[in-house]
């Protein structure tokens, strides 16, 4: 299981956009795979927003960083005019988690 964060920022004059189009991105998202999905956006910079959520291995996440980049995907796509730079500003992380001696 990997935990996936993606962060980038959202043009001012498109953020009510982007907010009515994320619950279809959440819903693609988890046609992709994605479970448990939260979405947050900074306290101290409302145009930034950040994404979590888990995937069940690397060929899931590959799938969906390349998909949430691409211009042609039908769902995804809407967000390049949102997105300040375009779809390829959105930074993509995978996380494996650690076991803590607590975990043990």
């Amino acid at each position: 299981m990997l935990t996936v964060f993606m962060e980038y920022k959202v043009s001012p004059d498109s953020i009510q956009f982007y907010e009515t189009q994320m619950p279809i991105v959440i819903k693609e998202l988890k046609v992709c795979g994605a479970s448990n999905i939260q979405w947050y956006r900074a306290a101290d910079q409302p145009s930034l927003y950040v994404e979590c959520f888990q995937v069940k291995n690397q060929a899931a996440y590959d799938t969906i960083k390349k998909d949430r980049t691409a211009l042609e995907h039908p769902v995804f796509s809407k967000l390049n005019e949102c997105v300040t730079g375009g779809l390829e500003k959105i930074h993509c992380w995978a996380f494996e988690k650690l076991n803590t001696k607590e975990d043990l």
